[in-house]
């Protein structure tokens, strides 16, 4: 009776923080639908921006923000804050310069094939970041010249202070195919 009970406990708490595990694991196209929940039918699908905070202690990012386009707000937008997948505010943002900037517009959700998670893992494996330790990343998904683009900012730990971090640069990733469209990237700012 005594290791049935264990075994019921064991199961009970695995399923318990199954969810949990799995809440920093979601990617951004998948908050997209997550969002949805929280914002008018007017909005559902229609982003106009997504991006990260940058990541703290991991490689991957746990805050996101969705960005969708309203047109009943003010500044036509609603935005989704999540945290390790769960829904932390929403929010009507100040976007005052993105309407002279095109960044208003939505993106083509037909060219949004390449997710977070498969962008990060390209722009990491440019030539240049192979031999630097990657310590956390930043993402943002933007309107580009040709569609959809990621724009992936990259940390790396410091030669001389490990325990430092030093801005080691972008890669910008197609979110249509998931080519490398654009690198700035100055891994010699470690020494």
């Amino acid at each position: 009776m005594k290791k049935n009970w264990r075994v019921f406990l064991a199961v009970a708490t695995a399923m318990a923080l199954a969810p949990l595990a799995m809440a920093g694991d979601f990617t951004a196209f998948q908050l997209i639908k997550e969002g949805n929940h929280y914002v008018g039918d007017q909005s559902k699908d229609r982003v106009v921006q997504i991006r990260s905070e940058k990541s703290i202690g991991v490689l991957t990012p746990d805050i996101w923000y969705v960005v969708y386009y309203d047109p009943d707000s003010t500044l036509k937008a609603v935005e989704v804050k999540f945290g390790a997948g769960q829904k932390m505010k929403v929010t009507h943002p100040l976007r005052l310069l993105e309407p002279v900037t095109g960044e208003d517009r939505v993106l083509d959700r037909s060219k949004l094939l390449v997710d977070s998670n498969r962008a990060l893992e390209i722009a990491k494996s440019q030539p240049l970041l192979q031999n630097l330790t990657l310590r956390a990343s930043q993402l943002w998904l933007l309107h580009g010249d040709l569609g959809p683009v990621w724009k992936v900012k990259f940390w790396a730990a410091k030669l001389q202070h490990p325990n430092h971090d030093a801005d080691i640069g972008v890669v910008f990733i197609s979110a249509a195919d998931g080519s490398v469209v654009k690198t700035d990237l100055h891994p010699n700012s470690v020494d």
